[in-house]
């Protein structure tokens, strides 16, 4: 007896074209540090010569912007619930993992990304983790125990607020590991995500860039503000009483750690609109080039009518 021929997997997502895959890469080659890989990991040389300044990225540009504020909003907003349509899908294809990582300095816009891109995506199949300093059993652990435990499973987009890039930022300023031990915690770090897209994890990380200037704005609206002096710290002041130590440590990092599995985009993130639009793009572009389809059915199932 002749079997049933399976049921041709539905998918409605057009995948981008070739130059629309071409544009893209173009223009976030200019955002993009020098992605490494094994040979120039061993080639100290080479990676210097190629190595990006944060100077290199100018936090008011706006490279995805249409000129028109406005026009630039609604587009955010179409592109939010588009993501919503893919990542419905992205859940019950469940072939793929999504882990997106916000890293920026205080005020950068983590939030205010997760709010204005992610914020209309359905809860089912997405998580979010704001990442704060570890507490004393995760101290007793390595430093990626605690991020191993709960990277995305099948069907999972999960959004890191902040990550495990604190781990290279925090305490190489403050003196409390040695720059021998942030290197082999970059190693480290680039073996870890290495090993989650060997395993059908896809890596976005964005790292929002803002100016000092623009930072202290921020700051100043966050006490001036009732419904967000909340989020205000006199911490915040002696960070960023340390703004060039950190800026090296992102510069660093961002050198080190972007790599053909997971690289680095830096965002121009002076425009709040724009920031959304540019992350939101990307992660819209990611999607639809995963060949997204939802599973076939049973075919026992075909002509079944509820009565």
């Amino acid at each position: 007896m002749p079997s049933t021929p399976a049921e041709k997997p539905l998918s409605p997502v057009t995948p981008l074209d070739k130059a629309e895959l071409k544009a893209l890469a173009e223009l976030l080659a200019r955002w993009q540090p020098p992605q490494i890989g094994a040979l120039q990991d061993r080639d100290r040389k080479n990676r210097k010569r190629n190595a990006c300044t944060l100077a290199d990225f100018d936090p008011d540009a706006k490279p995805f912007s249409s000129g028109d504020k406005g026009r630039d909003k609604a587009e955010v907003e179409a592109l939010a619930m588009e993501l919503d349509e893919l990542q419905n899908l992205f859940y019950a294809d469940k072939r793929y993992k999504l882990l997106v990582i916000l890293q920026g300095t205080d005020t950068a816009g983590k939030d205010g990304t997760l709010r204005g891109v992610f914020g209309r995506i359905s809860p089912l199949g997405v998580r979010t983790v704001g990442w704060k300093a570890p507490l004393e059993d995760e101290r007793a652990h390595d430093f990626l125990w605690r991020i191993h435990q709960v990277v995305p499973g099948a069907g999972e987009l999960m959004i890191f607020n902040r990550s495990h890039y604190e781990d290279v930022l925090v305490p190489p300023v403050n003196g409390w590991i040695t720059p021998a031990q942030t290197a082999q915690r970059y190693q480290q770090i680039n073996d870890f995500e290495r090993l989650l897209s060997e395993t059908g994890t896809v890596i976005l990380k964005f790292m929002l860039h803002i100016s000092l200037d623009e930072q202290r704005e921020r700051l100043q609206n966050r006490l001036d503000d009732p419904t967000k002096r909340w989020k205000f710290s006199m911490d915040d002041l002696e960070v960023r009483k340390r703004w060039p130590q950190y800026q090296k440590a992102y510069e660093d990092l961002l050198n080190t750690t972007s790599t053909r599995w997971a690289p680095w985009t830096v965002v121009p993130a002076n425009s709040k609109t724009h920031r959304d639009l540019m992350i939101a793009r990307i992660v819209r572009s990611t999607l639809r080039q995963l060949d997204l389809h939802y599973p076939p059915g049973d075919p026992a199932l075909k002509g079944v009518k509820i009565t």
